[in-house]
């Protein structure tokens, strides 16, 4: 039997399951049921499990909920979704107290320690606020739910949208036979599927915020199956080098910013730490330049695996580190069950060298709409396919690589940003008279927000006024990085912003084609 492991606080699976029954118990005496969403805004901690676990158990949907978010983003999720509770921790409560909506109970977690200490939050910070519910004395206050649970609903999960609003990716409920094969796309692309008849031997540390789709299956997935789950609250790199030494860790889900990180620790540092338990681990959400991994198998060993999927297409190519160093650059060949295409404007699959855009569909596993919105589900499809936005080629062997963003995403540190977005909001800023926002090189984050302004003829505008002013409207890490500001902005023949040209040099001379 495995357990989950946060700071100094143990919790087997066991324990796990019944404070799950007993929250759900809660939950369906404040009126969540069948379909409902439960907004699950946590950072990475015990309940977390155990509301999405309880919301999973009534046929609800757990919606984790990006924790950076401005006001405004907060508001919008909490409206589009039609949450009927809130579980938030309680230092995350004052940023957004003015747009919880009315009549939503809104029930909170005590920050603990660990999260306190890795953010720098005060005791006060941490405390339940005066007159508000408290989490765990009300989950306490239930008898566990006997009821039958309901079949399982899946879950709700946001991703940024061009248009600036963040789009809710929900599935259908599977039907046994498409849990089955959701289940297994997991097994494999997270590494599991060698340990299933003895899962007591594997130990993972959650590395990412569970609120993004990949490490909230990683860490649901490692619960179900009765591994041992520890939870860093906050990545720190020698922290996870001390995890793995002291807890003998055989799988990690990680992102290439976080081998960047590794990689610049000390060499006596890294030399500290008996990395040897490691069995398998996998990385995802942002290109990693191949001297990066490179480095990590030199020093890992060939452990490191790839994926290349979407939120909304699951997992769809894999490769192990021999295919890699065979392959360098490539993001994986099919998975078993994925239907993966590079095609023309036409729809027309391109044959080996040739780019075009990337869509993909994992066959077996339900489909998807996007909450409240079926016609950006429709306007993402090609050929019966789903385009996550990249452009990309085969080579001869079957092996894809992907080249740059079909819809100019950025993706820093493995966080998904949309310029529009940005643009969107800079074009609302007084003084500004248009405007370019794109991604830029950056040893450290992969790719890091950069933007373009063209002031009002006879303002002056400056990049600290510029951050400030986006710092307000949105998360932090979405506000550019970066600010220049052009007297005039390069533009095509029908007036549109010529953004390649922006971009342009300070791309020159790297491996991604503009």
């Amino acid at each position: 039997m495995g357990e989950v492991m946060s700071g100094q606080r143990r919790r087997s699976s066991d324990q796990m399951t019944e404070r799950a029954l007993k929250a759900a118990a809660g939950l369906a005496s404040i009126g969540v049921g069948r379909g409902d969403v439960v907004a699950v805004y946590l950072r990475n901690d015990l309940p977390f499990f155990e509301a999405s676990l309880a919301a999973g158990i009534l046929g609800a949907y757990p919606t984790p909920v990006n924790w950076h978010y401005a006001p405004p983003e907060a508001r919008y999720l909490f409206e589009n979704s039609g949450a009927k509770a809130i579980i938030i921790h309680a230092d995350l409560i004052d940023s957004i107290r003015s747009v919880l909506p009315d009549g939503v109970p809104v029930l909170v977690v005590e920050t603990p320690y660990e999260i306190a200490s890795a953010y720098g939050l005060s005791a006060q910070d941490c405390a339940v606020p005066p007159g508000m519910i408290d989490w765990n004395s009300w989950v306490e206050s239930f008898p566990a739910w006997s009821a039958p649970p309901e079949p399982p609903a899946g879950a709700i999960i946001y991703t940024s949208g061009t248009t600036g609003h963040p789009k809710g990716v929900r599935r259908a409920p599977p039907n046994p036979a498409q849990a089955e094969a959701y289940a297994q796309v997991l097994f494999h692309a997270f590494g599991f599927k060698d340990f299933l008849a003895h899962p007591q031997d594997v130990t993972t540390a959650i590395t990412g915020p569970m609120y993004h789709s990949a490490p909230n299956a990683y860490g649901a997935i490692s619960l179900m199956l009765g591994g041992n789950v520890i939870l860093q609250p906050r990545f720190d790199a020698e922290g996870l080098l001390r995890i793995i030494d002291e807890c003998k860790v055989t799988h990690l889900h990680m992102v290439p910013i976080m081998f960047n990180r590794l990689l610049a620790l000390p060499d006596e540092v890294k030399q500290k730490y008996d990395l040897s338990s490691l069995a398998f681990v996998v990385h995802a959400a942002a290109p990693c330049p191949p001297p990066i991994k490179r480095a990590m198998i030199d020093w890992w060993g060939p452990v490191i695996n790839e994926y290349y999927g979407s939120t909304e297409v699951a997992a769809v190519t894999f490769c192990t580190s021999q295919e890699w160093l065979s392959h360098p650059g490539t993001v994986g060949r099919p998975m078993p069950d994925a239907d993966v295409r590079v095609v023309d404007g036409d729809g027309k699959a391109l044959p080996p060298g040739e780019i075009g855009e990337v869509v993909a569909l994992t066959t077996t596993i339900s489909d998807f709409t996007y909450h409240g919105d079926d016609a950006k589900r429709r306007a993402s499809e090609k050929v019966g396919l789903i385009s996550p936005g990249d452009i990309g080629y085969f080579d001869k062997d079957g092996f894809l690589y992907l080249c740059d963003r079909a819809k100019d995403m950025i993706i820093s540190g493995g966080a998904n940003i949309y310029p529009a977005e940005i643009e969107a909001e800079l074009h609302k800023m007084p003084g500004v008279a248009d405007c370019g926002v794109f991604g830029v090189p950056d040893d450290e984050f992969g790719e890091a927000v950069m933007a373009v302004v063209q002031p009002i003829e006879g303002t002056t505008l400056t990049e600290t006024e510029v951050r400030a002013y986006l710092r307000e409207q949105m998360a932090s890490y979405k506000v550019p990085r970066r600010v220049e500001f052009h007297a005039e902005l390069p533009r095509e023949d029908s007036g549109k912003i010529f953004k390649r040209k922006l971009r342009e040099p300070y791309w020159e001379g790297r491996d991604r084609r503009i």
